[in-house]
């Protein structure tokens, strides 16, 4: 499948943000879960080089990026769309996100990082699948409580 990345827009935020619901313990990542995920997502003043809505080869939304820089580390956060999910897509998904970021940014310093839940072991296999390694658990507050999350990061 080929990626569009562009700049983030009010009707993908919204659909994101209000109609992307996931099923069972993934619903962890409904943007409604956690106010501040939903006030960003929503704030199109973190749009600006940040956030970029993902496009198939029919200009349909299948997903997103988020791309933060923090001592010259780049942060990547991802989104699929629910349906999309379990589909065996996910490694090039992640991939050319990646790619996407690298470039877009001219980012060539040692390594990108990302966080995620540590129960999510199916992304945790896609990450690994494209040479994330695990980095260290923390505790996160979000969603209304406190969750266990693992960093990982993939030297480049």
């Amino acid at each position: 499948m080929q990626y569009n990345f562009i700049p983030m827009n009010k009707d993908y935020a919204n659909e994101i943000a209000y109609n992307w619901k996931y099923d069972g313990v993934y619903s962890f990542y409904d943007m409604t879960e956690d106010e501040e995920d939903l006030d960003e997502i929503l704030n199109e003043n973190s749009w600006t080089d940040q956030y970029f809505a993902v496009l198939n080869d029919s200009n349909e939304l299948v997903g997103f990026y988020s791309f933060f820089f923090e001592d010259e580390i780049m942060w990547i956060g991802l989104g699929l769309k629910p349906e999309l999910t379990g589909r065996k897509i996910g490694t090039e998904f992640a991939a050319a996100g990646i790619n996407f970021g690298v470039k877009r940014f001219n980012y060539n310093q040692k390594y990108i990082a990302l966080a995620v839940a540590s129960f999510n072991k199916r992304a945790i296999k896609v990450y690994e699948s494209i040479g994330f390694q695990f980095e260290e658990k923390y505790m996160q507050k979000t969603n209304g409580g406190e969750f266990e999350f693992i960093k990982m990061k993939k030297i480049i």
